[in-house]
């Protein structure tokens, strides 16, 4: 029996693939499969039946065929993933597009990324010299280490994102209150604040007040706000500015105690915060420093015990 070596199986892939690229460019050179389409030929002379555009380009079948198979594995790899509510969430609040199908697309492509490195480096491996069975894991822990890096940045920067927001809500309130006790009227003291500043915030505001100008009401605009944003501070704020207008109620003085509340709220997170780094800060004191400390003071007893001395 003919025993195969590791090295032999690595460069049969390796030529195996370099055969089937050279194949699948061929037949795409050959007269018959690179040959336009029927619709493609006739695109320049229906244009604005074919491409909205007007551009008269009109995809091959094998673009259309790649377009839809990446659909149905984007749409796939969404299933599986899950969470589609909770993404479009951090989407809003890390302040990109709201398209759940493109991200799951882009974490796809770094799985991808991750599955073809892990490919390469094993390849590599066993052609370099033999290797434990264990690399063979590599592809697909790579892979899934693409898809997970691609969610935890997402995450990081709508973190981000919110603790911005949450830091520059009580500079807000009062800006509108002092604005609204200057005469002016919620619409306009909301794009006065939008045009100064330029905070998270800010932007978020400048989307109501845009809202409003193109016929939405300002309740309405407000709280699709807190739906996007979905952070209780603002949810309170945007609550209680609501009722205040539904009602009547003086908008000033409302937006005075939402401040008061949200710089306490502010405050108490701080407070938190600043109680975590304490037990964090223990971390390095009992694991790192303490036995270092008990390692000083005993072992040169134990030296000398050894030498008989004492």
């Amino acid at each position: 029996m003919i025993a195969i070596e590791p090295d032999d199986i690595a460069t049969a892939v390796v030529l195996g693939c370099g055969l089937g690229v050279g194949c699948c460019l061929m037949l795409a050179r050959a007269p018959r499969w690179g040959a336009a389409s029927l619709s493609r030929r006739i695109a320049p002379y229906i244009r604005d039946v074919t491409d909205p555009r007007g551009m008269g380009i009109v995809p091959s079948s094998a673009a259309r065929d790649a377009t839809v198979a990446w659909s149905v594995l984007r749409q796939r790899f969404g299933q599986l993933a899950g969470g589609e509510a909770h993404l479009v969430r951090r989407l809003h609040q890390a302040g990109r597009r709201p398209d759940a199908a493109a991200f799951r697309g882009r974490q796809l492509a770094f799985a991808i990324a991750g599955l073809g490195l892990g490919g390469v480096v094993l390849v590599a491996a066993v052609l370099l010299g033999p290797g434990s069975p264990a690399i063979a894991l590599l592809p697909p822990l790579l892979a899934v280490a693409g898809a997970v890096t691609c969610d935890v940045w997402l995450s990081r920067v709508a973190r981000s994102r919110v603790g911005r927001i949450e830091e520059e809500l009580p500079t807000t309130l009062e800006f509108l209150a002092l604005c609204l006790s200057a005469g002016e009227g919620i619409l306009d003291s909301l794009r006065r604040v939008s045009d100064v500043g330029a905070g998270e915030l800010t932007i978020e505001l400048r989307g109501v007040v845009v809202a409003v100008g193109t016929g939405s009401p300002l309740p309405e605009a407000l709280e699709k706000l807190a739906d996007r944003l979905q952070i209780p501070a603002v949810t309170r704020a945007v609550d209680q500015v609501v009722a205040a207008i539904d009602r009547g109620a003086p908008l000033a003085q409302v937006l005075h105690a939402q401040a008061l509340d949200a710089r306490e709220d502010a405050k108490r997170t701080l407070i938190e915060r600043a109680g975590r780094k304490e037990i964090y800060m223990l971390f390095p004191l009992v694991f790192l420093i303490l036995p270092l400390s008990v390692l000083f003071a005993v072992f040169p007893g134990v030296f000398m015990l050894r030498l008989g001395v004492g």
